[in-house]
């Protein structure tokens, strides 16, 4: 097949429409040369909030090039695209070695749906089950489909019956890869999850643009997925043609719907198996929305997920990699799918066209239409984690060698060791001033997501703070200045540091010390405890009701560490987040739902439908269950928090009532 421009209905779709610049496409892979010439100028643009991984340029930006590329190139360019019309958005991801953790990709989709898109494309991803899935990304999405926000994922490069995961996860649209035949490439996963909610694409010697100007083709899902993608944007521009509102779920489930099934009566139940739900069929979709008034799809939403029933998998150091990389831990052999053919010279052209009569794209980010020319607002965040330290680069690192102190073990000077946080310790305490040059980071289950940067005048008390807890994380559990969680709150000022892994993370600038606490699981429930009221039956009674309060504020405190934990960037994240920091407020909706028998179910965080002007009030739910009579009503607790502010505060006093 070789270019996009033969795909079978495509042609006919692109008589209707090439796009729409109100119609948002984000690109969630490795950093793109959006200096190509298959990009319209200034085409490309990215959420205020992102950040690059590496150059846009070279190996490190081949693969989100050509994804992009399939996307979003023009149709008088090297490399025509699916839907070069509708507003692009790229957010870097995939860009040490195409490869990252779920927690950045989470975090990357998140970015994505909050600059307003209406589809993610993900052509990448990691083996492993929906079940599997870290709580994070599984979070991830469920808010793009809360928010209506399609996700089209690549099902992997393994050639196995095995998943995938975002493109297992529920609400994901997933895809493979087929040959100009429609039949499947060897090489496309095809494990249940994607039969259930996938479909073939063309993804066989697809022609792509490399960075520098070059073209090449490529196979894989990872070139499949655009495809998809860029379809389900087209469809979303003639909705929004026809004066309807642009519905991404429907449209998801009707290429789904529509999609050409296997013939199992010519093929077999086994051979059908590697065809998902079938393939991709343009011309049947574009029928129905073409030709219909009613609504193209009948509404299925998205089930309720309880927060309290959700597995935790705590997976450390997992890794992700664009789909085209064929290895992600599964035990089945993978082909070579990333093949590239002799790269073409690049097209001596020049800067690239711009869609004639089309309004410029709207900013990402926190920018909206309404807002064009005023600078972006500073993103807040309330974020929890354990506290951590980087060097950045070698010459840093050597640098603090040299200046700390010798240690003396066995009677024997040793050479200072900087990764010997008890030795930094000693060394900050000596040397406050040197907090200044450590990159200090914010950490997720030992992953840092954030860059710690305090800034102002209470820059140098901040710093103390800082130190003190991470002398506090080095104590025993039992110790009562043990510390094992801080809260941080600051804003993200739009910039990034690289660690000395060569991970890009974040700055959070913190301008304040007041929030930035430490706390103990432990600690804080034995403190809030000890401040509750409970009944005065008897000394044994009185230490059996104070131990039960004690493990359900530590359970509360765990669910949001471990279950609901988050990078505290969204208001509803930064409401929760605040919640787990301000227990006290929570002590005495624990007490008396303990003193009623019942146990904690879920906690729910949703927009406050009261607040004074100008505030951003969440109301944070406990709901509570009998564990011993499932036929009795449940009761729900609500407090309001205003999260307009650095630093987040309560409003009002806790409401209870029973719910059926």
């Amino acid at each position: 097949m070789g270019e996009v421009s033969a795909v079978t209905g495509l042609a006919r779709l692109w008589d209707l429409t090439t796009g729409d610049d109100h119609i948002g496409v984000a690109v969630v892979d490795g950093p793109v040369d959006d200096r190509h010439p298959v990009f319209a100028e200034g085409k490309l643009t990215q959420p205020s909030h992102a950040w690059p991984g590496d150059a846009d340029s070279g190996t490190s930006a081949a693969h989100g090039t050509a994804v992009a590329g399939v996307l979003f190139g023009r149709h008088d360019g090297p490399v025509p695209g699916v839907a070069p019309a509708c507003r692009a958005v790229s957010v870097p991801v995939f860009a040490r070695g195409r490869r990252t953790s779920q927690l950045e990709l989470a975090r990357a989709i998140e970015l994505a749906a909050d600059s307003g898109v209406h589809v993610i494309n993900v052509s990448g991803g990691q083996l492993a089950g929906a079940e599997e899935a870290e709580d994070v990304l599984t979070r991830a999405i469920d808010r793009c489909r809360e928010r209506n926000v399609l996700v089209v994922a690549a099902v992997g490069n393994d050639g196995c019956f095995c998943d995938h995961v975002p493109a297992s996860l529920p609400g994901v649209l997933a895809v493979g890869a087929c040959d100009e035949a429609g039949r499947p490439l060897p090489t496309s996963n095809f494990g249940p999850g994607s039969r259930r909610q996938g479909l073939l694409a063309p993804g066989h010697d697809i022609l792509v643009a490399v960075p520098g100007g070059g073209t090449t083709r490529m196979s894989g899902t990872s070139l499949a997925a655009p495809i998809v993608a860029g379809v389900a944007a087209l469809l979303l521009s003639l909705q929004r043609r026809r004066g309807d509102a642009p519905d991404p779920g429907a449209v998801g489930r009707l290429l789904l719907e529509s999609a050409t099934p296997c013939d199992t009566a010519r093929l077999g139940d086994g051979t059908c198996a590697r065809h998902l739900a079938g393939t991709l069929d343009i011309t049947k979709a574009v029928n129905a929305v073409t030709t219909t008034s009613a609504p193209i799809s009948s509404p299925d939403p998205a089930p309720a997920v309880d927060a309290g029933e959700r597995a935790v998998t705590l997976s450390c150091g997992t890794t992700l990699q664009s789909a085209t990389d064929g290895q992600g831990g599964c035990d089945c052999a993978a082909d070579d799918v990333f093949v590239p053919a002799a790269v073409t010279a690049p097209t001596p052209a020049a800067r690239p066209w711009a869609p004639a009569a089309t309004a410029p794209a709207p900013q990402t980010g926190v920018v909206t239409s309404a807002e064009q020319g005023k600078p972006a607002a500073r993103r807040l965040v309330y974020a929890l984690g354990t506290l951590g330290y980087d060097f950045g680069t070698e010459a840093r690192r050597d640098t603090f060698k040299q200046l700390m102190p010798p240690v003396e073990a066995d009677g024997v000077s040793l050479p200072a060791n900087p990764y010997d946080p008890r030795q930094m310790v000693d060394y900050l305490r000596e040397n406050p001033s040197e907090a200044r040059p450590l990159i200090w980071t914010l950490n997720l289950d030992l992953t840092p997501i954030y860059a710690v940067e305090p800034v102002g005048g209470y820059a140098p008390g901040v710093y103390e703070r800082l130190t003190e807890f991470l002398a506090r994380q080095l104590k025993t559990e039992d110790d009562v200045d043990f510390v094992d969680r801080v809260s941080v709150p600051g804003a993200l000022p739009g910039r990034t540091v690289k660690l000395f892994s060569g991970q890009v993370v974040p700055v959070i600038e913190i301008n304040l010390t007041r929030g930035l606490y430490g706390w103990s699981v432990a600690g804080l429930a034995h403190a809030v405890t000890q401040e509750c009221q409970v009944p005065q039956h008897n000394q044994r009674g009185n230490d059996n009701d104070r131990a039960r309060l004690t493990d359900a504020v530590s359970d509360f405190l765990t669910r949001i560490y471990y279950d609901l934990r988050n990078f505290g960037a969204t208001s509803r994240d930064r409401a929760l987040n605040f919640a787990a920091t301000n227990a006290v407020q929570a002590r005495q909706t624990l007490a008396e739902a303990l003193g009623r028998g019942m146990a904690l179910q879920n906690i729910e965080v949703e927009k406050s439908p009261y607040g004074r002007p100008d505030s951003d009030c969440w109301d944070v739910k406990l709901r509570f269950f009998d564990p011993d009579n499932s036929k009795r009503a449940k009761r729900v607790y609500r407090f309001t928090v205003d999260v307009k502010d650095v630093m987040p505060v309560t409003l009002g006093p806790v409401r209870s009532w029973p719910e059926a």
